[in-house]
């Protein structure tokens, strides 16, 4: 068997970008969580789709928060995406997914959390995560766990990480330290691009395996004189950055992989949502 992990959050913000905006019978704009249910009525029906779980963030702020104050916030976030959030979580409820709001942690460190759980399973043959952020690369394992973009089908497996970015994906955290993540606020290393970045972390694996000095690489890099001095006097820095780019496996999964099992929707609570979203064509597709 499969078991797919969803992050919700990115679903969302999918949503609310690519779906039709629409109103709810009160008002409230709802056209985003509308878009979460009909894509995942179309995941729900791939008969692949037996085991799931779905993450969410319920605030965007988490303890990364407090290690760096450049860190992601909610600033700038539309209200009316904002306003969404609990509905969305209900959304996945009602539709009969395991659902995991994070509010300390991040829907990224419960993904990377169940991950690590169920791969171990003796039934499981892989782990699905259903997202295409780069950060969750750092899961995948050989072909027992990938990640998958639903929206353009790309699935990567550990061989596909390193086509991609040019580093195994236990050096996805380090890669993401040095090159930076704007999605994140992570400012990365002045002068380190991707290919740098890729070159160097391909031969040494990990930030504290690069020397001061870079005749020590082993690698040749164009301006590695440079590249050198700007990580020898801003590596706590790069390893600060490491740290908020690490996903955490120590979220409490607290379901086992029997009770992650799609028995279908919560027909009363999908039908009073529905009706609360004036979505009534959905209950028929499901």
């Amino acid at each position: 068997m499969k078991v797919h992990l969803i992050d919700g959050t990115y679903e969302l913000f999918r949503s609310w970008f690519g779906a039709p905006e629409a109103r709810s019978p009160t008002g409230q704009e709802v056209g985003a969580t509308r878009g979460f249910l009909r894509s995942m009525a179309s995941m729900l029906r791939d008969p692949e789709v037996t085991h799931l779980g779905c993450a969410f963030d319920q605030t965007v702020e988490s303890f990364r928060n407090q290690l760096f104050d450049g860190y992601k916030t909610g600033e700038g976030l539309e209200p009316e995406l904002f306003a969404q959030f609990p509905l969305v979580e209900r959304a996945s409820r009602a539709l009969g997914m395991v659902t995991w709001p994070m509010v300390d942690f991040e829907a990224d460190d419960a993904l990377a959390s169940a991950a690590a759980k169920f791969v171990g399973e003796p039934q499981v043959e892989q782990v699905v995560i259903c997202s295409p952020d780069k950060d969750l690369c750092q899961c995948v394992r050989s072909n027992e766990v990938v990640t998958l973009d639903r929206r353009r089908e790309i699935a990567l497996d550990a061989a596909g990480v390193r086509e991609k970015f040019g580093v195994s994906p236990e050096s996805i955290p380090d890669y993401l330290a040095l090159v930076g993540d704007s999605a994140d606020g992570i400012p990365g290393i002045a002068r380190w691009g991707a290919k740098s970045a890729a070159t160097v972390l391909g031969q040494l694996v990990h930030l504290e395996n690069i020397s001061d000095d870079h005749q020590e690489w082993g690698v040749k890099v164009r301006g590695a004189a440079t590249l050198a001095e700007n990580l020898r006097e801003h590596r706590e820095d790069a390893m600060l950055y490491r740290r908020l780019a690490t996903l955490r496996t120590d979220v409490p999964i607290t379901e086992s992989l029997n009770e992650l099992r799609w028995n279908g929707p919560d027909r009363p609570a999908l039908e009073s949502l529905c009706e609360e979203l004036g979505e009534r064509a959905l209950l028929d597709r499901i």
